[in-house]
């Protein structure tokens, strides 16, 4: 059975000043339901994540700051949201979304997190619309209980997944591999174990070439035993904030190509959304979409 974990904006709102588009966060599993790839019985709502599992990943003060809400005005501004209550509650129910995604994939192959892909979030700050890390908190919970020993992260959202680079960058148990814009957000990139910084207006054939190629040779290298996909679909062409020329058709392609992989090496797989700034609320919610047909698809 496809897990997928959904915080609902609806019973978690947030104020109307938040720029980030939220509405797709409830379309996507409105489409999924609506088309049958998912049925109710499929989706799970998270609690709120425990604080020692932050406290696992995120410095202690940073943590205490954010959830008193006393970050100052240029840490709010950082991060790209208002500081609310509302924010850090759905914030760490996101948080342990992935997290019970991860005991899911053990047990079925494969889960999904309709948010998270929090890949800007370091140890002791937040950047680019994440607070906290949920690739980071749910990948150390894996390596402490001793559920995995070798964590992969593939990181294909348009943007250089940072923060996560910069928690694992000493952890030996975890290769961050991320594939982005060489010339976007962030500025300065932070080191990972695998960069692929990409050329503007790139487009499927040459994409999808370098992706398989360097997956390939990762997976044969590193010989991981999980896998966390962070599967932002800002890629696309169509993207306000891209500047790749992906289209949707090569976009579900990659998808494809990271799920079988995993599927074919029998590693367990949890997939985040991350990130889909389309000026069309429609095209992000398609190809968003196409992660999850593809995972019933392969797996099920």
């Amino acid at each position: 059975m496809l897990k997928v974990a959904w915080c609902d904006i609806y019973a978690h709102p947030l104020p109307e000043n938040h720029r980030f588009p939220m509405s797709k966060y409830e379309l996507l599993p409105q489409q999924l339901l609506h088309e049958g790839t998912i049925q109710p019985e499929n989706i799970f709502a998270p609690n709120p994540i425990e604080a020692p599992r932050i406290l696992a990943i995120h410095d202690k003060e940073y943590w205490r700051r954010l959830n008193s809400l006393e970050l100052d005005k240029q840490e709010i501004r950082r991060s790209g949201f208002p500081l609310s209550r509302q924010l850090i509650d759905r914030e760490i129910m996101i948080m342990k979304g992935t997290l019970l995604c991860a005991d899911f994939a053990l047990k079925y192959g494969v889960a999904m997190n309709i948010a998270g892909g929090t890949h800007h979030a370091f140890t002791n700050k937040g950047e680019g619309f994440c607070l906290l890390n949920d690739l980071a908190i749910a990948s150390q919970y894996l390596l402490d209980e001793g559920f995995a020993k070798k964590i992969l992260i593939v990181d294909l959202d348009v943007h250089q997944g940072n923060g996560t680079a910069q928690i694992f960058q000493n952890e030996s148990r975890v290769f961050t591999f991320s594939m982005h814009g060489g010339k976007n957000y962030p500025i300065h990139k932070e080191k990972g174990d695998l960069d692929v910084e990409l050329e503007d207006g790139m487009q499927d054939k040459e994409y999808l070439v370098l992706l398989e190629r360097h997956l390939n040779q990762i997976m044969e290298s590193v010989n991981p035993d999980f896998i966390f996909f962070q599967s932002g679909v800002d890629i696309l062409k169509s993207d306000k904030l891209g500047r790749l020329g992906i289209s949707i058709v090569g976009c579900k392609q990659r998808d494809k190509i990271v799920l079988e992989i995993a599927h074919k090496a029998d590693i367990p797989i949890v997939a985040s959304m991350g990130g889909g700034y389309s000026k069309d609320i429609n095209i992000i919610v398609e190809a968003h979409a196409n992660t999850y047909r593809l995972a019933q698809e392969i797996y099920f």
